[in-house]
């Protein structure tokens, strides 16, 4: 299991470097994030976004189950498309 924190924090020099993933599985970034993240954590929602506000989106996805099978690739992966752990509300989230 790995810590969330720790691993954003150190991909943060990878942060929207969204050039440098080697075959997206999705050529638009957003989607790109939410497909490798329902790979990770398979959702039972219909919806990826669980919340937004200003600028910003909150994702259905839990951060203790994806930190139970992320590894730090898989960081470094999500955060090239602009994901972010957002410490003070413990979730994932975008600027959108």
């Amino acid at each position: 299991m790995i810590d969330l924190k720790q691993a954003f924090e150190a991909a943060r020099d990878e942060y929207i470097q969204f050039d440098r993933i080697e075959k997206p599985l999705h050529p638009r970034p957003d989607l790109c994030a939410f497909l490798r993240l329902h790979e990770l954590v398979p959702g039972k929602s219909h919806d990826m976004v669980a919340a937004a506000e200003h600028d910003e989106i909150y994702l259905d996805v839990e951060p203790d189950k994806l930190a139970e099978v992320a590894t730090q690739e898989d960081i470094v992966y999500l955060t090239r498309c602009g994901v972010r752990y957002d410490t003070s509300l413990d979730s994932l989230a975008m600027f959108v």
